[in-house]
């Protein structure tokens, strides 16, 4: 059962209002990702892909991660739009996140334009901002939204959102 969506605020968006299935479009913002205390992503050059009740998911620029922030891990996933997904932990001055970075080597036509690109599951001990707002992650430790003051819910993720 679809939950009654929260109206925006001034310039925010609601996550009801994106499209299903999503829509990956560049993001115009400048992100930062941290890893005690010590930038390991930069960017103004982001995708963010839209997905009806979920946050955007950024996805930066391989490049714009400093040297040896990436390690490449085992596993994989399936996305039923983006296709399956690879795996990277993400490390900084001897601290490491296990398998907190996701990429498409290969994505599915429409998203095309994620290649060499990863995306960041944000929360402790990574610290990710948007235009300088710090992220809440998105509820439920699957998905990889990122809740600023601009977006409004509810998010899937959350308590009860199973059946959404």
């Amino acid at each position: 059962m679809r939950p009654k969506p929260i109206p925006p605020q001034p310039g925010q968006e609601s996550v009801w209002d994106y499209p299903r299935p999503p829509r990956l479009e560049p993001a115009g913002v400048h992100i930062t990702i941290r890893l005690a205390g010590t930038i390991v992503a930069e960017t103004d050059d982001a995708l963010r892909v839209l997905e009806t009740s979920h946050p955007p998911t950024y996805y930066i620029p391989a490049d714009a991660f400093a040297p040896g922030a990436l390690v490449p891990t085992s596993g994989s996933s399936m996305c039923e739009w983006k296709g399956r997904a690879r795996y990277a932990d993400v490390h900084a001055l001897g601290h490491s996140v296990a398998r907190a970075a996701w990429t498409y080597p290969t994505p599915n036509p429409g998203f095309e334009r994620i290649v060499d690109h990863w995306a960041v599951m944000p929360g402790a001990p990574l610290v990710c901002t948007v235009d300088g707002e710090e992220v809440v992650p998105q509820a439920g430790g699957f998905y990889g939204g990122w809740i600023t003051s601009k977006v409004s819910g509810p998010f899937k993720g959350e308590p009860g959102s199973m059946g959404w």
